[in-house]
């Protein structure tokens, strides 16, 4: 079972078991995880920030009030942007918090706002689990289909010995796994990605390009590898690492590109989320072109059809084909035409340009499908959002 492409939120709180934290998230990452903390004031005072967001290899998060979270309503999409939300350690506090319905610090806040599956790794003094009050807490937990691994027997860092030790590492990533365990939408299913820009070499120095970051077509694949596809994402040059759970290729140019989708074939579902270059340079200059009395005329060759090739008919034809159009004007007009012309089954439309689309967080996306004359519009969202969105269109056209 792999946890390749899962998002797991953790919540830090307090107790000296919080440092088995710091090997948690350190685990989950190896098995290809992305980790977001939220540390409480409490976990603070056991294990840095500093250490956590190196771990995590992303922001740590302790404020309710901050403002620039909260601008972004950041107690609501923490948990939205989660597949799990694993408390560990998860203080007799915080549990009382929780069943009681509490929202008075981010990690309250963000457990009452959550609409994700739970998973508490309970540790305490032994006193503290035994009390009644505690474990009324823990089966209102469980009633509402909290899951609990844990806690152990055991010495305790107060010298006493009893029930209370939070579960080791190994058997939160064992319960985490077992939570995984079923099935994703998309298992057995092949699908291939395109993400990023070409480079068409002018010279040993010069490329035509554009502006994308291949944000959107990372996010989509690894949406699709949560949702238990075998994905191979082609991208051309960014700077995002490689999704994980994912069998990236790296290439330049539109050429190589299109070789690269087509040895990815047979595959079951076909994404082109890059931005190719429609034209390149009929010939690539030897030397770096100088500066001289008379202008260079650059002669252009046109592409590969990348979109097209992969939507023409054959044995090899993806059951579905989703193409992007990238518009900065008449977008609807234009996306409504390439449909056609590429022959592709979906068309995401969105506008570009300052602000909009390439390079951005967020984006705005119209779903055209073939056959059907009414145009989809979707909200503005996180791409990572939009991947999600998609991926969950595509599980219900494919049952």
């Amino acid at each position: 079972m792999t946890l390749a492409g899962r998002r797991i939120l953790l919540i830090i709180s307090g107790g000296i078991a919080a440092y088995k934290s710091l090997e948690l998230i350190r685990r989950l990452r190896e098995q290809g995880c992305a980790v977001r903390c939220v540390l409480t004031k409490g976990g603070a005072q056991f294990v840095t920030p500093l250490s956590v967001a190196a771990l995590s290899e992303d922001k740590v998060y302790q404020d309710l009030w901050s403002l620039t979270d909260e601008q972004e309503m950041g107690h609501i999409r923490l948990s939205r942007e989660a597949d799990l939300i694993v408390v560990a350690p998860a203080s007799a506090n915080l549990l009382a918090r929780m069943a009681h319905g509490m929202a008075d610090d981010l990690a309250s806040t963000v457990l009452l706002a959550a609409n994700k599956p739970i998973l508490i790794a309970p540790a305490m003094n032994h006193m503290m689990w035994a009390h009644p009050a505690t474990q009324a807490n823990l089966q209102t937990l469980q009633q509402r289909g909290v899951i609990q691994v844990g806690p152990g027997q055991g010495a305790m860092a107060c010298n006493e010995t009893g029930m209370g030790r939070m579960a080791e590492v190994t058997e939160i990533m064992t319960a985490i796994a077992a939570h995984f365990a079923q099935p994703g939408p998309l298992s057995g299913k092949r699908a291939l990605v395109t993400s990023g820009p070409t480079y068409e070499p002018i010279d040993p120095v010069r490329f035509i390009g554009n502006r994308s970051s291949g944000k959107q077509g990372h996010a989509i694949a690894a949406a699709l590898a949560a949702a238990g596809a075998d994905v191979t994402l082609v991208t051309g040059p960014t700077v995002l690492v490689d999704p994980p759970g994912v069998h990236t290729v790296h290439i330049e140019t539109a050429q190589q590109m299109l070789v690269a989708c087509q040895q990815a074939l047979p595959a079951d579902i076909a994404i082109c989320a890059a931005a190719v270059a429609d034209w390149k340079a009929a010939s690539e200059a030897a030397q770096k072109l100088k500066k001289g009395t008379a202008q260079p005329l650059l002669m252009l060759a046109e592409n590969p059809d990348i979109l097209a090739t992969l939507a023409a008919p054959g044995p090899q034809r993806p059951q579905l084909v989703i193409g992007f159009a990238a518009e900065t004007d008449d977008v609807l007009v234009h996306a409504t035409a390439k449909l056609a012309r590429k022959g592709c089954d979906w068309l995401l439309a969105n506008q570009v340009g300052p602000g909009q689309g390439f390079g951005t967080e967020d984006n705005q996306v119209t779903l055209l499908r073939r056959g059907q004359e009414a145009a989809e519009p979707w909200p503005v969202m996180n791409k990572a959002d939009i991947a999600r969105k998609l991926v969950e269109e595509i599980s219900r056209s494919l049952v």
